[in-house]
């Protein structure tokens, strides 16, 4: 259905045509710029106002029309380009007739060009006094004078390109995340890390406990999933002898949404040959600090909440010692499932079928009484064998695995094990999580053969650790929800 114009798009259209007519194009062509807004006003921010009389100092600049204060034959505008905003001084005087004829047709989200002196204005604001105007861009739509508040959340995620143009705070976030992304590279670049790429497109649900998916192959008439995981890919890269790999990749999980949750986000595993359990701790607790002092310049950050402080030496807690802190029960010295299905029930804690067993009823009990408790970083151990089947076991007690997860603000951020590599027990495992898929969990994993295959020719002793990347720059960004981190995240679509 044809959408009906405002009467400021008529107008705009209008003011295109009268462009179109003088024999420039609405819509512009290449423009070479010498510099940008914040480098600007940051190389001039002490010069005072009356040395730049005996300065011939010039700039090339380019952006957004943000604001503009139109006063007969001199006006003031200001332009934003991805750096930030600067204002501009125009005069019919400086750029002739013609052009400040063009420039009087502009209007706010124009894009422009502009080539001038730097000066500085009584009240002490680096600008441009304009010597050449170039017309680029004839925005046909007005921008929202208000696109931040309450009201207009939805617009924000679903007009992402209008949010980074009116949200300076869009804009940081957006600009940041890269930037953490190539500290953590450089950080196991450094390390001795490979960086490489797995399939997206699976024939098996394998890696982690989550629904997927799926799509269909058609010329070999094939059902696929959409990855869950990266893990089982890159354990077959530490058979081949790769030993320390890495993979950025999007992971796919057909699940709730929610401030922490995404179906389509960015997912980090590391597997490093030679490793375990303790190795990724100090690795996750090192690459956090980096990023917290490189990229941020601070160690302190407002998450989800609360205060948290990444300096200092991060707690690390065993999942039943964490319990028997809140609830006095040491499911360490129970071995009686009914005593644990007892209990469960006296603490009202619900159990579907598949989760009547001595590790599920654990990670009941951890999550409605421990979990949102942990605020400052911490390194939680110790996980059941029933819900951690790729992990090695723990060599003291066989109901354990050794596996941890890290918690911030009372949210996991990152998974590590120490990792499987016995094919027999691995096989074990996967033949166990089948019958869970036969009694109902739709979360449980295939039996991937050819993983077993692996195994079977040897792999190192190793550590791996999967992180939600957009958590992570939840954090260091002090976002409030993973929307605010994804420049295009999932939205149903517009009736």
């Amino acid at each position: 259905m044809e959408r009906k114009l405002t009467d400021q798009e008529i107008v705009r259209r209008e003011k295109m045509a009268k462009i179109a007519e003088s024999g420039k194009d609405p819509f512009g062509q290449r423009f070479d710029r010498t510099d940008f807004a914040a480098d600007i006003k940051e190389k001039y921010k002490d010069v005072e106002h009356d040395a730049f009389e005996n300065m011939d100092d010039q700039a090339t600049v380019a952006g957004r029309i943000m604001f503009i204060r139109k006063m007969g034959k001199a006006s003031f505008f200001t332009i934003q380009d991805k750096t930030g905003k600067i204002q501009i001084y125009i005069s019919i005087n400086d750029i002739g007739e013609e052009d400040y004829a063009l420039f009087k047709t502009a209007d706010i989200g124009d894009i422009v060009g502009v080539t001038g002196k730097i000066m500085k204005t009584n009240s002490g604001e680096v600008t441009i006094k304009c010597l050449k105007y170039t017309h680029l861009v004839k925005a046909l739509r007005p921008l929202p004078e208000k696109f931040h508040g309450l009201t207009d959340i939805e617009e924000r995620y679903r007009r992402r390109y209008v949010d980074l143009i009116m949200n300076e705070d869009s804009m940081r976030v957006a600009m940041m995340r890269p930037k953490i992304i190539r500290c953590i590279q450089n950080f196991l670049d450094n390390q001795g890390f490979v960086e490489v790429e797995t399939p997206i497109l699976t024939t098996l649900l394998t890696g982690a406990s989550a629904r997927p998916f799926v799509t269909h192959h058609n010329t070999q008439d094939l059902d696929m999933y959409l990855r869950i995981a990266l893990e089982l890919n890159l354990k077959r890269l530490l058979v081949g002898g790769m030993e320390s790999v890495y993979e950025i990749g999007r992971t796919f999980r057909n699940e709730g949404m929610d401030p922490q949750h995404n179906p389509e986000f960015t997912l980090m595993e590391i597997y490093q040959a030679y490793s375990d359990l303790e190795g990724m701790m100090d690795l996750t607790e090192n690459m956090y600090k980096e990023i917290a002092n490189k990229v941020c310049g601070k160690t302190t950050f407002h998450y989800l909440g609360h205060d948290i402080d990444l300096a200092g030496t991060w707690r690390r807690v065993s999942m039943t010692d964490a319990i028997k802190e809140k609830t006095g029960i040491d499911f360490k010295a129970i071995t009686d499932l009914d005593e644990c299905i007892k209990l469960a029930n006296e603490h009202e804690i619900e159990l579907a079928e598949h989760e009547k067993q001595y590790g599920h009823i654990i990670n009941k009990f951890f999550e409605k009484y421990v979990e949102e408790t942990l605020i400052e970083p911490t390194f939680l151990y110790g996980h059941p064998i029933e819900i951690s089947p790729l992990t090695k076991k723990d060599p003291e007690d066989p109901r354990f695995t050794q596996r941890f997860e890290l918690f911030i603000s009372g949210h996991e951020c990152a998974n590590a094990y120490t990792e499987l590599n016995d094919p027999i027990d691995q096989l074990e495992r996967f033949e166990a999580q089948l019958k869970e898929k036969e009694m109902g969990n739709d979360e449980a994993n295939d039996i991937d053969y050819d993983f077993i295959d692996a195994l079977e020719y040897g792999m190192p002793p190793a550590g791996g650790i999967g992180y939600g990347i957009d958590r992570m720059i939840m954090l260091f960004t002090e976002s409030e929800t993973i929307r605010d981190v994804l420049l295009f995240p999932t939205m149903k679509p517009e009736k």
